[in-house]
C-alpha cells in the first residue's frame, strides 16, 4: 500500500544537488501499516522506516473545575471547562449529570475539531451555603467515560463589628454617664468576612424591642410611668447618635475604622431636667438587602430569613444628667451698702450633688464685682468656697446677672476627631448691691434783696416748673355757622365757607395761605388778616398760565389713550374680519356663577419631598415612614420608558450614594413560580419602590428565552412611587429552571433578581383508580348502573383528555360520557360511567385516559350484582 516514486540517478551525484522520491500512502483497510524504505548510498546501505496511520482523535478534559469561593446572594456563578482534541480527526463528547446543584450544562454534547479547544459552560446558583462537591460524567470518543469533578464553597456574606483595641466581636459599647450638652466618642472596626466587595450603610433602630429612649431606669415605676407620659415621644434619635462614616465599602476580607457619637439631649419637665437613659441598637446592612417589605407583598419569607445574616447589630448604651451645683447661701447674694471707693465681700459656697460626674465651672466678668477663684473643678459630691468682692465704681443700685458656664468636651459635626472644650451648660446668680454718695454741705448766701416773682423761704434756689410745650400751633377747622356767640350784626350772614381762627392760633394765621381761603374768630366772626407774601405767593395771571398749562398736558395724554384705542381696535377688526371668525367675543354678555365656600374644591398638598441629606442617619422609624407613604399610594401601571422632561434627565443622570440605594426597594429578590406546565404562561410582579424624592430610571436586562415576554424592561419610576413589572415565564423543557437576570438604576448601579421554576408536563389525575357501580335499591331488573369520577387538573394549563375503553367489543358493557374534552387550570370534570346489564355481560371493564401531550391513566371499573334466590 505504499508506492514509492523516484528516479535513481546514473551517475555520481555531484556535491550540492539533490535527488527527489516520493511515497505515496493508499490504505486499503482500517490499520496501521509499517515498512521502510532502503537507501543506498556508496556502500553504506539507510533503512528509513514508513509509518501509515489511519486519521484519530485525541479527546482530553480536565478532571476538576474549581469554582472557589462564592457569597450566597442568589446569582448565577459561570465558569468554562475545556475538551481539547489533540488527534487529526473530530471527536464526539457527551455529558451525563443528574443532580440539581449544577445548571445550564451548554452544550452537553457536541464534536470537537481537530486541533482545536471547545468551551462547557456550567452555571451554579448561589442561593444555597453549602460546600459544593458534585461529579459528572463525560463520553469522550476514543477513550471511553471520564469523571469530572466540580467543587467550591457556598458563604454567608457577613459583617462584623470588632472592637479596635481587642480585635474581638463587639455586642454592646456602654458610653456611661455624661452631662446633657457634652459627647463621647467610641471607635469600633467594621469586618467584612467573605470574598467579594460589600457595600453597607448604618441604620438607627428607634423602635425596636427593648429600646429605651430617654428613661430613668433608677426611678421607681410610677415615676418612670409618669415621665414616659409627659415626654415628647418624637424624639430625632439621630441627633443623639452619630456614626462617622455612615455608609460605606468594604473589600473582600478589609476592615474600616468607624467612629460613633453619643451625644445625650436635655429634656425639661416642668422646668426640672431628668436623668435619662439611652439603649438603642445601632444596625449595619449590606445595601439593597432590605427585601422585608417586598417579601410581604409576595408572600415568601425565605429571603429575609437569610438577608438577617447580612446585618449586624450593636447595643449602644449611655446615660445623661443634669447638672447639679447647689449654691449657699443662695443663688441671689446681698451685698452691704458701701460708698463709692469701697468694698464688700461675700463668701458663697458651691457643692456639686451630682453622684456620678466632677464638674468644670468658669465664672464670666462681671462689671463691680469680682469673684475668686474664677475656674475651678468640684469632684462627685465635693463643696469649694467662691469669695465675691462688690466694688462700685458709680453711685447707684445694682442688681447684676452672674454667668456660671458649665465646662465640657465636645465634638464636630463634621470632624468626630476632633475633641474642643466648650460651655454646654450655664447657671446664673444675682448679686445685689447698693453704692450711696457722701453728701456734700450747703452754705446759704444772703439774699442782696433782689427777690424773683417766685421764691422759696430763703428767697434763693428758685424752682422753676418746666411745663410741656407743644410742637405745633392750633389750626382752626371749625365752620363758622357752627356757633353764634358773641356775632357782630354785621357778620351774621357771613358765608359758610369761611373757617373759624381760635384766639391762640396767631403763629399758624402768620404763616402764607391760599388766597382764596377766609378766617373768622370764634366769637364775633370777624374777618380775620390773612397776609400773603408778594415774593412768593403766584399772582392771578401766573395761577391762570399754570391752570391752562396743566389743561395742555392732560389733553395731550388724552388724545395718545384715544390713538392707541383706535389702533387697538382696528387689529382686532383685522383679525376677526374673515370667513371663519365672526368677530364674536367668547363668553361675551355671559355672566360667571356665583360660586360658595363650599363649591371651591379644596387643593390637594403635594407630598413633601424628602431632602437627600447625606449628613443625617437612617433611622428605622424614618424609612418605615417613607415606606408607608410611598406604599400608600396607588400603583403606577404606565410609566414613561425613558427620561423626558428636564427634570427626569436630569434626576436619571445622578449617581446615587448607598444610603440612596438602600432607600429603592426593588424585588422580591428571588422570583419563585412554583410547579409550572410547559408551554404555559406564568406571571410574578416583581415590585419597584422608589422612596426617593428624584426620578430613578430602572432598565432589565433579560437574555433567556423562558423570560422573553416580559415586558416593559425599562421604566422612570417618579419620586415615592410604586409601580411593578410584570415577568413573564414560558418553557418547554421539562425540569429545574434557575436563572438571574440584571437590572440597572441610572445606567450605574447594577443588581439581579433570581427567577425559579419547576416545569413540568401537564398531567391529569383521576380521584380514584377502581370505581365500584353499585345497584340503586329498589330498581327493576335491567336498570343501568351509574357512578361519576372526578378528573382534576392540578397544573396551571388547560388539558385536554380522551377516554379509550381497553376491549375490542362493540358494544361494550361500560361506557363513560363524556369521551373527550378539556379541564382548565386548577379544575375539575365529572365523567359518568354507566354499565349495561345483559345476558353474559361482563362485569369488569377499563378505560384508559389520554391525555394531550401528558400522561396516561388506567381507570378499573366493576359492577357489583347481587343475585337474590
Amino acid at each position: 500500500q505504499f508506492k514509492l516514486i523516484v528516479e535513481n540517478p546514473e551517475k555520481p551525484v555531484a556535491p550540492g544537488l539533490q535527488v527527489k522520491a516520493v511515497v505515496e500512502y493508499t490504505p486499503k483497510g482500517a490499520e496501521d501499516l509499517r515498512d521502510k524504505l532502503t537507501l543506498l548510498v556508496d556502500d553504506d546501505v539507510v533503512h528509513i522506516p514508513l509509518l501509515g496511520l489511519l486519521p484519530y482523535c485525541d479527546l482530553e478534559i480536565e478532571s476538576e473545575l474549581n469554582f472557589g469561593e462564592m457569597i450566597a446572594n442568589s446569582k448565577l456563578v459561570t465558569k468554562k471547562i475545556s475538551i481539547s482534541n489533540r488527534g487529526t480527526a473530530s471527536g464526539v463528547f457527551r455529558i451525563f449529570y443528574d443532580g440539581l446543584v449544577l445548571l445550564n450544562i451548554k452544550p452537553a454534547r457536541g464534536v470537537v475539531k481537530p486541533k482545536s479547544v471547545r468551551k462547557i459552560r456550567i452555571d451554579i446558583c448561589t442561593d444555597v451555603p453549602g460546600v459544593i462537591k458534585e461529579m459528572m460524567k463525560v463520553e469522550l470518543e476514543s477513550r471511553g467515560c471520564t469523571e469530572v469533578w466540580i467543587k467550591g464553597v457556598v458563604v454567608e456574606q457577613v459583617l462584623k463589628v470588632l472592637g479596635v483595641s481587642c480585635g474581638k466581636v463587639l455586642k454592646c459599647i456602654n458610653f456611661g454617664p455624661l452631662y446633657f450638652g457634652t459627647s463621647k466618642t467610641e471607635k469600633i472596626h467594621l469586618y467584612n468576612e467573605s470574598p467579594e466587595c460589600m457595600d453597607w450603610v448604618a441604620v438607627l433602630e428607634d423602635n425596636a424591642v427593648g429600646g429605651e429612649m430617654g428613661t430613668d431606669l433608677q426611678g421607681s415605676t410610677d415615676a418612670v410611668l409618669h415621665d414616659l407620659s409627659l415626654k415628647n415621644k418624637d424624639v430625632d434619635v439621630s441627633t443623639l447618635i452619630l456614626c462617622v462614616p455612615n455608609q460605606g465599602t468594604l473589600k473582600p476580607y478589609e476592615k474600616s475604622l468607624v467612629t460613633i457619637c453619643f451625644s445625650p439631649e436635655e429634656f425639661e419637665v416642668n422646668g426640672a431636667s431628668l436623668i435619662q437613659d439611652y439603649v438603642l441598637f445601632l444596625r449595619f446592612e449590606t445595601v439593597g438587602k432590605r427585601s422585608g417589605c417586598l417579601q410581604n407583598l409576595s408572600g415568601d419569607t425565605t429571603a429575609t430569613t437569610r438577608s438577617c445574616s447580612r446585618q449586624v447589630d450593636l447595643a449602644l448604651m449611655g446615660s445623661g444628667f443634669p447638672v447639679k451645683l447647689s449654691f449657699k447661701p443662695g443663688t441671689v447674694i446681698n451685698f452691704k451698702d458701701c460708698y463709692l471707693g469701697e468694698q464688700a465681700q461675700a463668701v458663697c459656697t458651691m457643692k456639686n450633688e451630682s453622684e456620678f460626674l466632677p464638674v468644670t465651672f468658669s465664672f464670666r466678668r462681671t462689671a463691680h464685682f469680682h469673684v475668686s477663684p474664677e475656674r475651678g473643678k468640684l469632684k462627685i459630691k465635693s463643696e469649694k468656697e467662691v469669695t465675691i468682692s462688690f466694688s462700685p465704681r458709680q453711685i447707684g443700685v445694682f442688681q447684676m446677672k452672674q454667668i456660671i458656664d458649665i465646662i465640657g468636651t465636645g465634638v464636630d459635626k463634621n470632624n468626630v476627631d476632633v475633641f474642643k472644650t466648650k460651655s454646654f451648660h450655664q447657671i446664673y446668680l444675682t448679686f445685689l448691691g447698693v453704692c450711696k454718695s457722701k453728701r456734700p454741705s450747703i452754705v446759704f448766701t444772703i439774699n442782696p434783696g433782689l427777690t424773683p416773682l417766685i421764691s422759696n423761704a430763703t428767697g434763693q434756689f428758685v424752682v422753676r416748673g418746666t411745663g410741656q410745650l407743644s410742637d405745633t400751633a392750633p389750626v382752626a377747622i371749625l365752620k363758622s355757622t357752627q356757633t353764634q356767640i358773641h356775632t357782630h350784626r354785621k357778620n351774621r350772614n357771613c358765608k359758610d365757607d369761611a373757617l373759624i381762627a381760635f384766639p391762640n392760633d396767631r403763629a399758624a394765621s402768620l404763616r402764607p395761605s391760599e388766597w382764596n381761603k377766609k378766617y373768622r374768630t370764634i366769637f364775633t366772626k370777624t374777618e380775620r388778616y390773612n397776609y400773603i407774601d408778594p415774593e412768593f405767593a403766584y399772582t392771578d395771571s401766573e395761577r391762570l398760565f399754570i391752570k391752562a398749562d396743566k389743561k395742555h398736558y392732560i389733553n395731550f395724554i388724552s388724545s395718545l389713550r384715544r390713538h392707541r384705542l383706535e389702533k387697538e381696535a382696528a387689529r382686532q377688526f383685522y383679525v376677526y374680519n374673515n370667513l371663519v371668525s365672526i368677530g364674536i367675543k367668547p363668553a361675551e354678555g355671559l355672566k360667571s356663577p356665583h360660586l360658595s365656600i363650599t363649591d371651591i374644591p379644596k387643593e390637594k398638598p403635594e407630598p413633601k419631598m424628602l431632602p437627600l441629606d447625606e449628613s443625617c442617619m437612617l433611622t428605622s422609624r424614618k424609612l418605615a415612614a417613607i415606606v408607608s407613604k410611598s406604599t400608600n399610594k396607588g400603583v403606577w401601571r404606565w410609566l414613561s420608558p425613558m427620561p423626558s422632561s428636564t427634570r427626569e434627565k436630569e434626576d436619571c443622570r445622578r449617581t446615587l450614594t448607598r444610603k440612596q440605594l438602600h432607600q429603592i426597594f426593588i424585588g422580591p429578590s428571588t422570583l419563585d413560580f412554583g410547579d409550572v406546565c410547559v408551554c404555559s404562561t406564568t406571571t410574578r410582579d416583581l415590585h419597584i419602590i422608589n422612596n426617593l424624592s428624584v426620578h430613578i430610571w430602572i432598565q432589565i436586562e433579560i437574555e433567556v428565552m423562558e423570560l422573553q415576554e416580559t415586558s416593559p424592561l425599562s421604566q422612570v419610576v417618579p419620586p415615592l412611587t410604586k409601580t411593578h413589572i410584570p415577568v413573564v415565564f414560558e418553557t418547554t423543557n421539562v425540569g429545574m429552571f434557575k436563572t438571574s437576570f440584571r437590572y440597572k438604576i441610572n445606567r450605574k448601579h447594577i443588581g439581579h433578581v433570581l427567577v425559579v421554576a419547576h416545569a413540568m408536563p401537564v398531567e391529569l389525575q383521576l380521584s380514584t383508580r377502581e370505581l365500584i357501580l353499585n345497584p340503586v335499591p329498589g330498581c327493576l331488573a335491567g336498570t343501568e348502573f351509574r357512578r361519576s369520577v372526578r378528573v382534576c387538573n392540578p397544573r396551571n394549563h388547560p388539558a385536554g383528555f380522551i377516554w379509550r375503553p381497553v376491549t375490542a367489543d362493540r358494544k361494550p358493557a361500560f361506557t363513560i360520557k363524556p369521551t373527550r374534552g378539556f379541564v382548565e387550570p386548577y379544575s375539575d370534570v365529572e365523567c359518568e360511567v354507566v354499565w349495561h346489564p345483559g345476558f353474559n355481560t361482563p362485569e369488569t371493564g377499563q378505560f384508559t385516559l389520554c391525555v394531550l401531550k401528558g400522561n396516561s391513566i388506567t381507570l378499573k371499573c366493576f359492577a357489583k350484582v347481587t343475585i337474590h334466590v
